[in-house]
């Protein structure tokens, strides 16, 4: 059974096209997973940055409830701005 040169040839085409076509799917399954792997990336790094918007918006709901109060209002004032009262002496300590 000896195979004949066009029979070769034909089977060496064929090698090489499924060998192509091998290559190809591979790489375009690693282009994938790179893809996802970065995209995995991508969305812990989000969700760390909601995290840290959610936690700066409940501070400052915080903050605009006791800027509701008249009384935080004038303490910080005097605390952060060195805001007097007419009669009050303000010492600052570091």
């Amino acid at each position: 059974m000896k195979k004949t040169k066009k029979e070769k040839t034909r089977l060496i085409f064929i090698s090489l096209v499924i060998l192509g076509l091998i290559v190809s799917l591979v790489s375009s399954v690693s282009h994938d997973w790179v893809t996802i792997l970065e995209n995995k990336k991508e969305i812990a790094k989000l969700s760390e940055e909601y995290n840290n918007l959610l936690s700066e918006e409940d501070k400052l709901k915080s903050e605009v409830i006791k800027l509701q109060d008249n009384d935080y209002i004038a303490r910080y004032a005097k605390e952060k701005y060195l805001y007097s009262a007419d009669g009050e002496t303000i010492i600052r300590l570091d």
